[in-house]
């Protein structure tokens, strides 16, 4: 049996990091989302508390307030849907007040109101549904945009659909034609981000985690019999290897453009074990559930090549326009990374969150990643996730 090396120097047990990109055909909903548990521990080691100091620029005990908060808010949020109902308009975490904010749309009567605000979350009018701005966002998502839009999304605080395009692109003829079409489809905001996405695999250049081909790739989450990582790393039957040479499984499942997520088997000698790799930076990351942050929590990724980086969520179901094709339902960050770091883990406190799927920026200048949620790979490939 190899021996788990738990240095930031490598990656020693194949299956310890937790989270790439990985999207899922279906979206997982709260009803079908694997059960999540949430530690009665402290959320956070000292190590872990010391990144988001730097990263997000927090004192020790705003990141501990915060940590605590982000885990009421998270726990509060399935709640507050059910009792909000058909005024559901989205939901997102204040961090400048520390709780869950749950938009309604006009009309709502007050016995909701007191039912929303009876879970801990506070309420606000929006001017839109969930169901209609996901209405919105699945009709965008059967046009064809030019390499000029990057992405869209729903964004519940400002109740619109948001298109993202590229710095000098918006006079581009295809994306004005987009852009046109787009407004039709339902209430749309465009922005003008500085880069254009692209997928975070790269080049055997050594080093860790694992190996495919010529293409390395980071682990992302231990499951029972192997780990889920990003699709867009290797396809089915595709052989993979570990940080020293030796084989560990195949690519059991695979999908990229449209998703990107995978799963790779485990076997020879390697195992699984719920941790993600803290490079050293901080203490290796126990995993214990997978209940999902909300809007504005912070978050960490890890990843073979720029290690442990932290920010925060910025939006989910967000459609990402890569130059091989659309990738549907993901979640995007403040959180830097680089060529390399695909299929890594993002993790919130202990809560697996998803697998890195891609980006634009770097470590050095900042920068934006998206990854796919972890719920919905468990849920694409029946598997369940390895915790503590």
């Amino acid at each position: 049996m190899r021996r788990t090396r738990f240095t930031h120097a490598g990656l020693a047990v194949l299956l310890m990091l937790g989270a790439g990109v990985t999207a899922g055909a279906l979206p997982a909903s709260a009803s079908d989302a694997p059960a999540a548990t949430r530690s009665a521990e402290a959320p956070a080691s000292a190590a872990l508390l010391t990144a988001m100091q730097q990263d997000l620029h927090l004192t020790k005990a705003e990141a501990e307030a915060r940590l605590a908060a982000e885990q009421r808010a998270t726990t509060a949020e399935p709640a507050a849907r059910r009792a909000a109902g058909t005024s559901f308009g989205g939901s997102w975490f204040d961090a400048s007040s520390g709780t869950l904010t749950v938009g309604i749309t006009p009309g709502t009567t007050d016995g909701t109101r007191r039912a929303i605000r009876a879970t801990g979350a506070t309420v606000t009018t929006v001017e839109h549904s969930e169901r209609q701005l996901d209405a919105a966002l699945a009709r965008l998502d059967k046009l064809t945009a030019p390499a000029g839009v990057t992405s869209w999304h729903v964004d519940p605080q400002a109740s619109t659909v948001v298109v993202n395009v590229a710095e000098g692109k918006q006079a581009d003829n295809d994306v004005r034609t987009f852009v046109d079409r787009a407004r039709k489809a339902g209430p749309v905001t465009v922005e003008s981000i500085p880069g254009a996405p692209a997928t975070l695999a790269a080049g055997t250049v050594g080093g860790d985690p694992y190996y495919t081909g010529n293409v390395r790739c980071s682990i992302g989450f231990s499951v029972y019999g192997g780990f889920v990582t990003a699709g867009h790393c290797g396809q089915p039957s595709a052989g993979v290897s570990g940080w020293d040479g030796s084989y560990i499984g195949n690519f059991q499942g695979s999908s990229f453009p449209d998703n990107d997520y995978a799963w790779v088997n485990v076997g020879s000698g390697w195992w699984t074990v719920p941790v993600v790799l803290g490079w050293g930076t901080v203490s290796d990351q126990l995993v214990r559930g997978s209940a999902e942050a909300p809007i504005g929590a912070s978050i960490c990724r890890s990843g073979s090549t720029t290690h442990w980086h932290c920010g925060t969520v910025l939006a989910k179901n967000e459609t990402v326009n890569y130059s091989q094709g659309a990738v549907h339902q993901m979640t995007k960050t403040n959180v830097c990374a680089e060529g390399g770091d695909s299929g890594g883990s993002f993790i919130s406190g202990d809560q697996a969150q998803g697998v890195t799927s891609g980006g634009w920026g770097n470590c050095s200048s900042g920068g934006e990643t998206w990854f796919q949620p972890v719920n919905e790979i468990l849920s694409r490939y029946g598997l369940t996730l390895h915790t503590a």
